[in-house]
């Protein structure tokens, strides 16, 4: 993080690089459901389509099934089909899922201080 959070000062190509590094991980957490989703697969490890819809209020079963497989898609997720009666589906974290938990960690510390920043000061 260190290295990143320095100014680009080299030349315009590793600034550039930077940034798309930076571009490239947005698009990966972007929208507002894909964080809630890995951050309740991580508490959990697996879980099931209906678990996860019930776990992640507000989202449709439509919006799930997409976020789910672009996070597959971005290996940080893994569909499991069970053979079961009926077919069950369950989705699990990958280790490589885990290795943004700091990342998501630091959103919600950010995102505490803001809000608390935000509801104190006066307008």
């Amino acid at each position: 993080m260190e290295e990143t959070s320095k100014k680009c000062t080299t030349t315009a190509t590793s600034c550039g690089q930077q940034l798309l590094a930076i571009r490239d991980a947005l698009d990966i957490f972007s929208g507002k459901w894909k964080i809630p989703i890995l951050s309740v697969l991580y508490y959990y490890q697996k879980r099931g389509f209906k678990d996860l819809q019930r776990d992640v209020t507000g989202i449709t079963a439509r919006m799930l099934s997409k976020e789910l497989k672009e996070l597959e898609m971005n290996l940080l997720v893994k569909r499991h089909v069970l053979d079961t009666r009926p077919v069950k589906v369950e989705y699990e974290i990958t280790p490589y899922g885990v290795s943004s938990s700091k990342i998501i960690q630091e959103f919600y510390n950010w995102g505490a201080t803001h809000r608390k920043k935000i509801m104190t000061t006066e307008k």
